[in-house]
């Protein structure tokens, strides 16, 4: 990072000849009709063109596409509007300690962002600190001058005006003009920077704060894709030891053939069932956690859904004899009303009613009924699973779908996460799912889907 000399006149560069390619705004003066001439620049200067010019700037810089169109339009337009050779842009830090070069247009770019100038010195700094303009018309005979290795010892300068931008009565940067040769800067030039200082205070900043955070943004999605691939990995790993697991208990649980015989123990040989049992329900519930959160973080596939006709019926009544496992502790119930076909992708609608259902069972005590239903409303089949658990209170009936999001009761365990997956996986069919009172008591969760062919 550029450093500050410490002001030594002898480290300052010598007087260096303006190069004959660079144009000099002092060189042509313009000649508009009804224009003044001032003594100290030479210059003709018409206020109604001058105005005009304010009102060019300010249109090309509200109307920059990126944050750098947008810095390289303010010191162009600025050395172009007080006919400098050189214009530089500082910008305060959000800590308040230095300001930093954002933009230039005769200095060396490469040290945009780099450069600093500490707040209150130099004249960048001491402009900042008391918000007021200053102009300097040899800056080689000005000893608070500072120049800034790599930056003003490559190009130099001789007059300089500088003025504060300002916003909402907070410093937000400085803005410089400087020439190659002597220029006594007038008033006029001195209010016609500070009002396009004015004017491009509130662009700068706006666009500044709005730079960072979009900054923000990626940097919260980079965080959250990076959580995403750290669960999914730890997930997927975890599958491999609970098959070993599973088959492991299965092996332990073998018992040998009776062959018409009974057993010396059964009280032990019965015990012996029910570790068995239990470990199984154990390892097919760490499973369905392992399919949970592998759906909080890939709810929905990046292929769009395969929508086709489903036969309602058929596809509840395969879905109850496999998770009877699940569902064996309470007494599951299927109303049949019509004969109903609905308009779904199979394997998300499958995934969908397994979140409900094992939702249900897990808030609703055992030995209490869950009951799966439907009706058809205006070309819409609602399917709805009702529970005889504690319900759910109105202010939560929504929040229950935020990711990770569980009421704490008697019965709750798992991660929050599987109402969160069902509804995205509900929406990627263009279906609803809410959830509402049940009739007696518990909670009644409704999966709304377009109908496709009712008998």
């Amino acid at each position: 990072m550029p450093t500050l000399d410490d002001g030594n006149r002898a480290a300052r560069p010598p007087r260096a000849v303006p190069d004959a390619d660079v144009p000099h705004g002092n060189g042509e003066p313009l000649e508009p009709a009804g224009g003044v001439t001032t003594p100290e620049t030479g210059f003709q200067r018409d206020p109604a063109a001058e105005l005009r010019h304010l009102h060019d700037f300010l249109r090309l810089a509200t109307t920059a596409r990126t944050w750098e169109e947008l810095l390289e339009t303010v010191v162009d337009g600025t050395r172009d509007a007080l006919r400098a050779d050189v214009t530089s842009l500082y910008l305060l830090d959000r800590d308040g300690l230095n300001l930093r070069l954002a933009a230039t247009n005769g200095l060396d770019s490469h040290q945009i962002g780099r450069a600093i100038v500490p707040f209150g010195e130099g004249i960048t700094g001491r402009v900042a600190a008391m918000r007021e303009p200053m102009v300097l018309p040899d800056v080689r005979d000005d000893a608070r001058f500072l120049w800034v290795r790599g930056l003003d010892q490559r190009r130099f300068v001789h007059s300089m005006l500088s003025v504060p931008l300002t916003w909402r009565d907070q410093v937000v940067g400085v803005l410089n003009v400087q020439t190659e040769t002597h220029r006594e800067f007038p008033a006029a030039d001195v209010a016609q920077l500070s009002a396009i200082a004015d004017l491009l205070a509130g662009i700068v900043e706006k666009g500044r704060l709005q730079r960072e955070a979009e900054a923000q943004v990626e940097q919260l999605v980079a965080l959250d894709q990076a959580r995403s691939e750290l669960i999914a990995l730890v997930t997927h790993e975890l599958r491999t030891p609970l098959a070993v697991v599973r088959a492991y208990t299965d092996l332990l649980a073998e018992e040998p053939p009776l062959e018409n015989r009974s057993s010396r123990d059964p009280r032990r040989r019965a015990t012996r069932a029910a570790w068995h049992q239990g470990t199984l329900e154990q390892i097919e519930r760490l499973d369905r956690l392992v399919d949970s959160i592998l759906s909080s973080v890939r709810v929905v596939p990046d292929q769009p859904a395969q929508l086709q006709t489903i036969d309602l019926a058929a596809m509840v009544g395969e879905l109850v004899v496999e998770l009877d496992p699940l569902l064996h502790r309470h007494g599951t119930t299927v109303v049949r009303s019509r004969h109903l076909h609905v308009m779904a992708d199979p394997a998300r609608l499958r995934q969908v009613l397994e979140h409900l259902l094992e939702n249900a069972v897990k808030y609703a005590p055992p030995d209490t009924r869950v009951e799966i239903g439907w009706t058809l409303h205006e070309g819409v089949v609602r399917i709805a699973i009702t529970d005889e658990g504690p319900g759910i209170p109105p202010e939560w009936r929504e929040r229950i779908f935020e990711p990770y999001a569980r009421r704490d009761t008697s019965t709750a365990r798992g991660s929050g996460i599987g109402l969160y997956a069902a509804r995205r996986l509900a929406e990627s069919m263009g279906g609803r799912l809410w959830c509402e009172p049940g009739v007696t008591g518990g909670a009644r969760f409704v999966l709304a889907l377009p109908a496709a062919v009712s008998v």
